[in-house]
C-alpha cells in the first residue's frame, strides 16, 4: 500500500509547537500508513529528531518566505508532494493561506475554542471548570481528516540514565504566569544545599540573573543562552525532574518524557495547555484565588488590577512538592 502524504503546519511559538510534538508521534503510531510532513519555522526542527514516518520542512518568514510572494514560493516548494491532507494546526492568517493555495483533497484546521476560553477568563458569569485541551484539540483536526488517533495523555519515559539533577526554568513571557523571582531563588538554593544538581534555564536575555544564582551554591549550573535546542532536549531529558511556570519548558519536558512540577499564576490548567502526560497532581496554584483564570496566555489588559497570584505559595510550599515527586522518581 501506498503511503499517504499529510502536511502539518504549526509555525509559533515554541510551547504551542513543542505541544504538538507527542500527538504527532502517536498519531504515526497509529496510522503506519502516513507519512507527515511537518511545516514550521527552522529553529523548532530539533523538536521533531529521529521521528519516524516525518520529514521536517523549514519556513523562512522572516526572508525567503516572507509576504505573500514568499508564502506563493512555499507554495510551489510543498506542491509535488501531492498531499493527501491538510493539518492546519495553527490556524492564522499564513496558514490559512497556504491551505488555499496547496493542493488537497482534504482539509482541516485547528479550532481555538475562542468561546470557551472566554468564558473561562471572564470576570461576570466565569464558567470555572475545564475546557478542551490543546492535545485534544489538535486530535480533533486528524479525526476531522478521517483519522483514527486515541491520545494516550501518557507521558512517555525516556531511558536515559538520570543525573541527580533537578531543572529549573523560572521565567515566563508575562509576570502573571511567573513566580517572584527572590522565591525561586530560595527554592533553587535549598535543593542545592541538600546535595541535588540544579540546571537553570533560560534565554541569552535571562542569563545574566541566573548567573548571579550560580554564585550561591556550586552545585547550581546555568545552561542559559549557552546551548542550541536540541542539547537543551539531552540535558532535560536526563534530569529526575523539571520545575517550571506554565512556559515552553513544561513541553519540552513532556517531549523527553521528564516529569514537570508547573507552578501557575494568573493562567489555570483549566485552559488546557497542561504538559502532555503532565499531571495536574503536580501542578502547584493557589486555588483559593476563584478569579483565576483572568488570561489565556498570561498577558494581562492595561486596566487589569495588580494582583500577586503567588503570595499563598511559599517556597516551602514548593519544596514539599519537589521532596514528594522526587521520592516516585
Amino acid at each position: 500500500m501506498d503511503k499517504k502524504t499529510l502536511l502539518v503546519m504549526r509555525f509559533s511559538s515554541l510551547g504551542d509547537v513543542a505541544m504538538t510534538v507527542p500527538v504527532v508521534k502517536e498519531f504515526l503510531i497509529q496510522n503506519p500508513e502516513t507519512e507527515i510532513i511537518y511545516l514550521s519555522r527552522k529553529k523548532f526542527k530539533p523538536l521533531f529528531e529521529n521521528v519516524p514516518n516525518l520529514k521536517f520542512h523549514a519556513a523562512d518568514f522572516e526572508e525567503e518566505h516572507k509576504g505573500l510572494k514568499g508564502l506563493i514560493k512555499l507554495a510551489d516548494e510543498l506542491k509535488f508532494l501531492k498531499f493527501d491532507a491538510i493539518a492546519d494546526l495553527h490556524n492564522v492568517i499564513r496558514s490559512r493561506i497556504l491551505r488555499i493555495i496547496i493542493p488537497a483533497r482534504k482539509k482541516s484546521s485547528l479550532n481555538k475554542g475562542r468561546k470557551d476560553r472566554k468564558a473561562l477568563v471572564r470576570k461576570v458569569n466565569k464558567i470555572r471548570k475545564p475546557i478542551l485541551s490543546m492535545p485534544e484539540r489538535y486530535a480533533d483536526v486528524f479525526h476531522n481528516l478521517g483519522y483514527i488517533l486515541d491520545l494516550s495523555h501518557r507521558l512517555h519515559k525516556n531511558d536515559s540514565v538520570k543525573e541527580n539533577a533537578v531543572g529549573i526554568a523560572p521565567f515566563a513571557m508575562y509576570e502573571g504566569k511567573m513566580y517572584p523571582i527572590h522565591k525561586m531563588r530560595a527554592v533553587a538554593l535549598n535543593l542545592a544545599e541538600k546535595g541535588l544538581k540544579v540546571y537553570l534555564f533560560g534565554s541569552k536575555e535571562e542569563a545574566k540573573e541566573l548567573e548571579t544564582w550560580e554564585k550561591l551554591n556550586s552545585k547550581i549550573h546555568s545552561i542559559a543562552g549557552k546551548y542550541e535546542l536540541n542539547e537543551e532536549l539531552e540535558f532535560i531529558q536526563k534530569l529526575r525532574l523539571m520545575i517550571s511556570m506554565d512556559s515552553a519548558n513544561m513541553h519540552l519536558a513532556s517531549i523527553v518524557g521528564t516529569r514537570v512540577i508547573s507552578i501557575w499564576g494568573n493562567t489555570h490548567p483549566f485552559m488546557g495547555f497542561l504538559g502532555y502526560g503532565q499531571s495536574i497532581a503536580d501542578v502547584v496554584q493557589d486555588e483559593t484565588m476563584t478569579e483565576r483564570p483572568t488570561s489565556v496566555f498570561g498577558k494581562e489588559s492595561k486596566n487589569a488590577d495588580k494582583k500577586d497570584y503567588f503570595q499563598n505559595i511559599s517556597v516551602d510550599t514548593v519544596l514539599e512538592k519537589v521532596e514528594m515527586v522526587l521520592r516516585e522518581v
